[in-house]
């Protein structure tokens, strides 16, 4: 690395080592270039100066470092005791002026000619980055692109975004989510993939780097990550359990099951109370207890069903991007192939076409309602995965050249189009399966018609002589229905009948676990072939979930192995098996009333508030004009000024704003949840007791406390920022000096760090001397640096006074 001192020019030292790789030089660079020495080699040249003063103790510490170099070492060096090594190894700058020099010093020989060295090949692996080590990477831009739209379609958008659509005035309800998308989503969904691909590492690297006092954003999405797959596989497992009794004709949610009394057999009568889907769910599938309060015990069936998700998780985990890259070529594909089947097995279905017709009716009146707006913005705000770290986390593993501003409006695309799919698919099934409810419903209300009839109650004058019972259509029912209702106004009500209109039945819109596993369910019953799209189904939503899990885990995972430098797989297994033990939880009989606890208040108002933090650290104290200039030398491109303005400003208020109102929200509404009566097979709301109260609000402080901590921590020095903390990080053969952590302003050491993108983790990754969060840019290019690709340069001690 070079650094320069004020003046109009500025001599220069470089340090290379044997196996540096250097940028290929022309032929007729070559010609002209003496033999090149083996080992370290000295060039001095001369180049323009930047506006930095390199203060005297720096260059003294970089003198010794360079003299070391060429010196004998101590028989008793680390170096000399591990030249061999293929191990790598880390040692501080105090190390390094103690005598124990980590540098290759047998074959260091001095070339004062300011040749680099030949370029070391590559076979076909990534250069190393800053650690010194070789960070994985994407087989190809495929794969990277089919992870984020893993991470980013999830079940929310098969079962929440076609509810949202239906109760806020339909089709008018993708004007708000658009406009939202375009002024929330991609900004900030840019936002995280240009600092995750910039800095190469997780978002606790990430942040940590970008405003070190607001470093605890990073370990806040990790506690999110967590709470939130808790929960989340569980879900999975609730799917496995459903994709494995798929296999049987009739479906066993079919029918209600028979119980013995007596000599007599009967329908139980829980079942008869509501419907077989529904008894499915909550008795077989459950076993659900009658209040949180209640634990049951566990669910065996369940617990074996989360083991098997988990294991599942895990072995896609294990290898890091090298395995679960792979999972995602089936997990991201294979839910667009069953929702296109669903979709054209749908529109064949009678009443589909009503179903869609009803979705896309737009209430345009609904568009002045702010709790539309507040609805389609946290919708946005989840359904990209924002703040959950995945997306940094996926970014990372990028080559620093690639253009993340491409892939975060195309992610965000194709994210909206599956939301619409996956809507016309849900209301075209749901269409199907109201029309058959309202076909019942007619049947049931024309027998009690036709017993008043036979009693005398009605009159036979009423039914239009048309009317022809055998063969009541809905027309004819409605008819009637209307006539009764006009003659018997007084006492109408006590006849009992129902008006059985599609509207209504459409009406009912359902959404998560109810769409899932009770109405789908429901409707596939009816299907021919029905176990066929049973089993399609469940695998999508298995797939589904898979995909996100992955996402949310190598939220958890990448920043901790990034940070703490443990070994990824024994961390990923002890990770997976403490998240099990947690989760057994979740599969009591009264597990489902914890999932709905951590899913209303472990991440919706924690998140939010890590987004409006990763918006203010890089729109406000990083800076937004200067994180534009690294984006520019990052992609090649300015990208357009709409962001600076979305970043900067709009984006944050309408942060605010939508944080604000979920806290109001929250406010408003009495904390609770939807517990089931055995006695009268229905829901019913209950308030928590005062434990879970105070269970709801550890898990937001929990999931927030990460950020005052460590903002507390380093603003009074109780926790070091990585100021002045070098090392040097050496292979057999190679050795390159780093930071180990964050830099901050007027920091000595960072004027001997690295410059080149796989070396520093700066989101200044191409030709950059120096880069902190509130110093200058230099937009100086270094094509022809003698320094090579892993070089070393400071400032001879021999420069003039007068030039400091």
């Amino acid at each position: 690395m070079s650094i320069p001192v004020e003046g109009n020019r500025a001599v220069f030292v470089s340090i290379g080592l044997r196996d540096t790789a250097t940028k290929t030089k022309t032929n007729k660079q070559k010609k002209n270039n003496p033999r090149k020495l083996p080992g370290a080699v000295c060039s001095v040249s001369n180049k323009p100066a930047s506006r930095h003063i390199v203060p005297a103790s720096l260059i003294a510490v970089g003198f010794k470092i360079w003299s070391s170099s060429v010196s004998q070492m101590p028989k008793n060096s680390k170096v000399t005791q591990r030249e061999h090594s293929n191990e790598h190894v880390t040692e501080s700058v105090a190390d390094l002026l103690a005598l124990e020099e980590p540098v290759d010093y047998k074959s260091s020989a001095l070339n004062v000619g300011g040749v680099p060295l030949p370029p070391r090949k590559n076979k076909g692996v990534e250069e190393p980055q800053d650690s010194g080590e070789e960070r994985p990477a994407w087989n190809s831009k495929l794969q990277y692109i089919l992870a984020q739209v893993g991470f980013s379609v999830g079940l929310g958008n098969v079962w929440r975004f076609p509810y949202l659509c239906q109760k806020n005035g339909g089709g008018a309800y993708l004007i708000p989510y658009f406009i939202l998308l375009i002024i929330i989503g991609i900004p900030l969904f840019f936002l995280e993939l240009a600092a995750g691909q910039s800095i190469r590492q997780g978002s606790i690297g990430v942040w940590n780097y970008v405003c070190p006092r607001l470093g605890g954003i990073g370990f806040s999405s990790c506690m999110v990550c967590f709470f939130v797959g808790l929960y989340y596989n569980v879900i999975i497992g609730w799917s496995i359990f459903y994709f494995f009794k798929s296999f049987q004709y009739p479906l066993p949610w079919s029918e209600c099951p028979l119980v013995k009394n007596g000599s007599l057999s009967i329908v139980e009568p829980e079942c008869d109370k509501s419907s077989a889907t529904t008894y499915f769910w909550y008795r077989e599938a459950l076993d659900i207890s009658n209040s949180i309060s209640e634990s049951g015990g566990l669910n065996w069936r369940m617990t074996l069903c989360l083991l098997a998700a988990w294991i599942v998780v895990g072995m896609a985990m294990i290898k890091g991007i090298q395995s679960s890259g792979k999972v995602m070529y089936f997990s991201s594909l294979f839910p667009y192939v069953v929702l296109l089947c669903f979709l054209v097995r749908g529109l064949l279905l009678r009443g589909a076409v009503d179903g869609i017709a009803h979705m896309f009716t737009p209430r345009l009146e609904k568009m002045l309602e702010p709790q539309v707006w507040r609805e389609a913005a946290t919708q946005v705000f989840f359904a990209l995965g924002l703040g959950f770290g995945g997306v940094i986390a996926f970014s990372s593993y990028n080559k620093q050249d690639n253009n993340c501003h491409f892939d975060a409006a195309l992610v965000s695309i194709i994210n909206f189009v599956t939301s619409v799919l996956a809507t016309l698919v849900v209301f075209a099934v749901l269409g199907f399966k109201a029309n058959l409810m309202n076909e019942k419903c007619v049947v049931d209300n024309a027998e009690k018609i036709m017993g008043y009839l036979n009693s005398n109650v009605l009159s036979h004058d009423l039914i239009p002589p048309h009317v022809n019972f055998s063969h009541l259509t809905v027309q004819d029912y409605t008819e009637m229905y209307g006539v009764i209702r006009t003659v018997r106004e007084g006492s109408f009500s006590e006849l009992g009948l129902e008006p059985c209109q599609l509207e209504d039945e459409l009406n009912k819109a359902v959404q998560g676990t109810g769409l899932a596993f009770i109405a789908f369910t429901e409707a596939m019953t009816h299907f021919p072939g029905s176990p066929f799209w049973s089993v399609m189904f469940f695998l999508m939503l298995i797939n589904l979930g898979l995909g996100s899990m992955i996402g949310t885990m190598e939220g958890i995972i990448t920043p901790i192995v990034d940070t703490f430098k443990v070994r990824k797989e024994i961390f990923t297994v002890c990770c997976c098996t403490l998240a099990f033990l947690i989760g057994l939880l979740f599969v009591q009989r009264s597990g489902n009333y914890f999932v709905t606890m951590f899913d209303d208040y472990s991440a919706t108002l924690p998140l939010t508030i890590v987004v409006i933090l990763e918006n203010i650290s890089v729109a406000w104290f990083y800076g937004t004009e200067k994180f534009m200039q690294d984006l520019t030398e990052m992609l090649g491109f300015r990208p357009s000024c709409f962001y600076f303005y979305m970043w900067k400003y709009v984006s944050p208020l309408c942060l605010v704003v939508l944080m604000f109102t979920s806290i109001i929200q929250m406010g408003l509404s009495p904390p609770g949840y939807s517990a089931w009566n055995e006695e009268t097979a229905s829901e019913r709301f209950q308030s928590y007791p005062p434990w879970a109260l105070g269970m709801c609000f550890t898990l937001i402080t929990l999931a927030m406390l990460p950020v005052p901590v460590v903002f507390i921590a380093r603003q009074f020095h109780l926790l070091s920022d990585g100021s002045n903390t070098l090392s040097v990080s050496y292979k057999k053969g190679r050795m390159m000096m780093k930071d180990m952590s964050n830099l901050e302003d007027n920091d000595e050491t960072r004027f001997i760090l690295s410059k080149v993108p796989s070396e520093a983790p700066s989101p200044m990754p191409n030709h950059r001397s120096y880069l902190g969060p509130e110093g200058p840019s230099s937009l100086e290019t270094t094509n022809t640096s003698p320094n090579g690709r892993y070089g070393t340069g400071y400032l001879m001690p021999t420069t003039p006074e007068s030039q400091l």
